[in-house]
């Protein structure tokens, strides 16, 4: 599927409009290249694992819309349960049985979660869990992992990943220093540093919120011990333990990262795979916490398309999928098959990479040592890492526009697909040496 001589007539043209009208062009920080250079790709429409852009080009997606599309793009069962929906109406502001269906499919998947409340995005979902936290323990203070990015929320937008590690830019203008005062930071795998500072501040911290496994500084994965060294100290100190696994949830296990590493935490965000493809996030935990948000409770929170009905219908269709026996072992096969295969092919290039694997998620870095935090993620070579995502973009293969995403695998990549994308990588790997 190589696309040498692809045309980008059109998407440089979509672009040249697109700036002029939205910063930067985009919707989004690192759909405009900045972390790679070049014109952004516009896509046309999509199916399986293959995008089409405006110019007409294919390529193998492993994108995925950053998590949601794990049953491939325009999966005949989620379009159809959208079809069914769509035509009902779409929105009511008001409640449907959707949403209890869905939320019931959720909560059965993790572990002493009992309740949650449908929001539209991550960033709403870690926002109104906080302020759950800070609630229940009557505390303040907040502990993030430097490079973990939890949402473009002001007290976490301190030392962020994501598009935010990419610009440059983990501190954003526009973020009062009073906000982020109770925000404290940790490295992600550094549990004696974490036990120290909860030995300073433990009857502060209203809750250390992580991503169990690390997906906006690249993939990076928890150290043995890790996950648990970090729930004993939140027990320890009476501070609640939040898992954002807005990105892992229902992605690397069915249920999430809590599930794979037998973990429980006292709240979890989840989104992206939940929605399949729409706007849905949710929080989630235990009844007798959940009760304290409105209305049965006095924390607000709320959302004029919070449990949107076409959201419900698509997420529910995705999650029936992944139930099926085999969905998860197909996703960690094809994940593994394409770890293992790009790091052969480095290696037979005489280039550098530490790669990541799990469930389906793979993160490679331009590195010739594993990478375990922020400090060996921003380490790695990103200069390399453009050469060969443009090189990949020519020959068919679209990955994610930055060395600090993670590469995204669906159901909709069969083995086929799989060989075509490391042999496309062998010859791409040629070009980081230049």
């Amino acid at each position: 599927m190589a696309n040498n001589a692809r045309i980008t007539v059109n998407s440089t043209a979509a672009f040249l409009k697109a700036q002029k009208l939205m910063p930067g062009g985009v919707s989004s920080p690192v759909r405009a290249f900045k972390g790679v250079g070049g014109t952004p790709v516009f896509i046309k429409e999509a199916e399986g694992c293959l995008l089409t852009d405006v110019d007409g080009n294919q390529y193998i997606d492993y994108i995925g819309s950053y998590g949601p599309m794990i049953v491939g793009h325009a999966n005949e069962r989620v379009v159809a349960a959208l079809s069914k929906a769509i035509g009902r109406g779409t929105s009511f502001g008001a409640p449907t049985e959707a949403e209890a269906t869905l939320a019931e499919k959720i909560c059965s998947a993790l572990p002493g979660m009992e309740m949650l409340r449908f929001v539209n995005s991550g960033t709403e979902a870690v926002m109104s869990a906080l302020r759950l936290a800070r609630a229940a323990t009557g505390r303040e203070k907040v502990v993030k992992c430097i490079g973990c990015y939890h949402g473009h929320l002001d007290s976490l937008l301190v030392s962020a990943g994501s598009g935010a590690l990419t610009l440059g830019t983990p501190n954003s203008p526009g973020v009062p220093q009073s906000v982020t005062a109770n925000t404290l930071l940790v490295h992600y795998n550094d549990l004696e540093g974490t036990a120290r500072l909860f030995e300073q501040y433990g009857d502060q911290i209203a809750c250390m919120v992580i991503e169990p496994v690390a997906g906006n500084m690249g993939l990076v994965l928890p150290a043995a011990g890790y996950l648990q060294g970090i729930r004993d100290l939140c027990t320890k100190h009476g501070a609640m333990l939040l898992f954002d696994e807005v990105m892992t949830g229902f992605r690397v296990a069915w249920g999430g990262a809590q599930v794979r590493f037998g973990i429980r935490p006292d709240l979890t965000c989840v989104g992206k795979v939940i929605g399949g493809g729409l706007p849905c996030a949710a929080y989630a935990g235990p009844a007798a916490l959940m009760e304290k948000i409105s209305p049965s409770g006095p924390v607000y929170q709320a959302g004029t398309l919070s449990g949107n009905p076409l959201a419900m219908a698509a997420g529910l269709a995705t999650l029936e999928i992944l139930e099926e026996p085999g969905a998860y072992e197909s996703l960690e096969e094809c994940s593994s098959r394409l770890a293992g295969g790009l790091a052969e092919a480095a290696a037979a290039a005489g280039v550098p990479v530490a790669l990541n694997q799990i469930g389906s998620m793979v993160g490679m870095f331009f590195s010739n040592k594993p990478v375990l935090n922020y400090a060996d993620a921003t380490a790695s070579d990103t200069a390399a890492f453009a050469r060969f995502f443009h090189a990949m973009l020519d020959h068919g293969v679209h990955l994610p526009p930055s060395q600090f995403e993670a590469v995204f695998v669906s159901l909709a990549h069969g083995e086929d697909v799989i060989d075509t994308t490391i042999k496309a990588a062998s010859r791409a790997f040629d070009s980081v040496k230049l």
